[in-house]
């Protein structure tokens, strides 16, 4: 059974709830755990903002202050990938049981230990790709330690997939109680799928961090480029799937 209150949209008329893209949203009133990963993320964002050792004086300091915005940019967006994942999950099923108090309490435990390899490892990056016009002030002593960083951030993200899978195969197995009808049913494997390629590219990466040598610079971080092909793959395959299966969605809704 589902452990929740008798109030909440899983005990409402599934015909009374949002529809979003042919699935039912049983979760549109935020639960405590939810409430709770925003404000983790929130406050993982804003470690992201003052990892600055100072607020600028002038506008020399300004302008090399700003050219951290990139990195932010592309750390921000990674992180907001994982909270809409999260957001997502939340609006579909609505559930604040055991398992969902744990793994979502999971999620934001790596994340918040993701933070600083993650605008670390993005941060060097940016001054690779630039040749040093957006600098960075991190210091490594050779290649070996790049591939160190690489499966710690590696592992990080592989830590963040699984747990999102692990959140759509608990929904899953509630698929009775949530009255989950095929098309739903169907999203939701489809989004394990999805999650499960996701963690194989970042184990992908640990491994080549782990078991190529230092002169294969970069090899792990190049890894991560598979996803630029294998999603829209997915996606469009799955999307092609689903409209033959189930037709076009019978409704939709903002949130």
């Amino acid at each position: 059974m589902v452990d929740r209150p008798a109030n909440t949209p899983l005990m409402r008329p599934l015909d009374s709830v949002p529809v979003k893209n042919g699935f039912r949203l049983r979760g549109c009133d935020m639960t405590r755990i939810e409430t709770f990963t925003d404000a983790a993320f929130a406050f993982a964002i804003t470690l992201l903002v003052v990892s600055i050792d100072a607020i600028p004086s002038n506008y020399d300091e300004l302008a090399a202050a700003m050219l951290g915005a990139p990195a932010f940019a592309l750390s921000f967006l990674l992180l907001m990938i994982f909270w809409h994942a999260h957001w997502t999950w939340s609006r579909r099923y609505g559930l604040e049981d055991n398992p969902t108090i744990i793994l979502s309490c999971a999620l934001v435990f790596v994340m918040l230990c993701y933070i600083y390899p993650l605008k670390f490892l993005f941060t060097g990056m940016l001054a690779w790709f630039t040749g040093g016009a957006i600098p960075a002030d991190i210091t490594l002593r050779g290649p070996a330690e790049l591939h160190k960083i690489f499966a710690i951030y590696g592992v990080g993200y592989l830590a963040l997939c699984l747990i999102v899978v692990l959140l759509n195969m608990h929904a899953y197995r509630q698929r009775a109680a949530l009255r989950l009808n095929a098309l739903e049913q169907y999203d939701t494997r489809a989004e394990i799928v999805m999650w499960l390629v996701q963690a194989g590219v970042g184990l992908l990466s640990v491994a080549l961090a782990l078991f190529t040598p230092p002169s294969a610079i970069g090899l792990p971080g190049w890894a991560y480029m598979l996803l630029a092909f294998l999603m829209p793959m997915l996606g469009v395959r799955s999307e092609r799937r689903r409209l033959a299966l189930f037709g076009p969605p019978a409704g939709s809704a903002g949130g």
